[in-house]
């Protein structure tokens, strides 16, 4: 695995302060900018933002998301990364986008119509992107946007844009069904064959 790149700005990486109650609240709706680049290896689709997330600008920030914890135990990066450095990855050939754009305090807030327009713009943005492997992070999710309704975890045998799907458990601390040693031996998964 390639070494996390050194910051050139190491104060936007630095520690973030943690938003108010009130600032959370205030998230909703909001979104999210991607984290993308050119030869992607994977590109790491979550179902939508959290409020925490889009209260602060950063992907699986929620206090208890395992997201950045199972990437760096599957071996997708040589340190646990904190999400602030989100801006670290491309270089590493990995990702980060959403099913739904839209901010929400759970994901069963959104209705079936987002999760498939959601579906037709990853698909737009994959199609953009051409990473060697899309990963959507929770089977319900993938299920809803695409019409798989009998889609498990793990590579699918359709395609998206043209790139083949992993389907791995959502990462977030709700998700009881899944701990960290479970992720990140679906992740671990996921690296062994994006790995060229």
């Amino acid at each position: 695995m390639p070494p996390v790149p050194v910051d050139p700005n190491p104060t936007r990486s630095a520690a973030v302060r943690r938003p108010s109650a009130e600032e959370v609240a205030a998230a909703s709706d909001r979104t999210v900018p991607d984290v993308t680049g050119p030869d992607l290896l994977v590109l790491f689709s979550g179902i939508n933002p959290s409020l925490y997330s889009a209260a602060t600008g950063h992907h699986f920030a929620r206090p208890g998301n395992r997201f950045w914890p199972a990437l760096h135990g599957a071996g997708f990066t040589d340190r646990l990364l904190r999400p602030s450095e989100q801006h670290l990855l491309p270089a590493l050939g990995l990702g980060i986008t959403n099913v739904v754009e839209r901010a929400t305090a759970r994901a069963d807030e959104l209705s079936p119509e987002e999760y498939v327009a959601g579906g037709a713009r990853l698909a737009e943005r994959v199609g953009r992107l051409r990473p060697r492997y899309l990963a959507v992070l929770g089977v319900t999710a993938y299920r809803a946007a695409f019409g798989r309704p009998k889609a498990r975890l793990g590579p699918q045998d359709e395609q998206i844009a043209g790139v083949p799907v992993w389907v791995l458990p959502n990462p977030s601390g709700l998700n009881a069904h899944f701990q960290l040693p479970a992720l990140i031996t679906e992740f671990a998964a996921l690296r062994a064959a994006a790995r060229p």
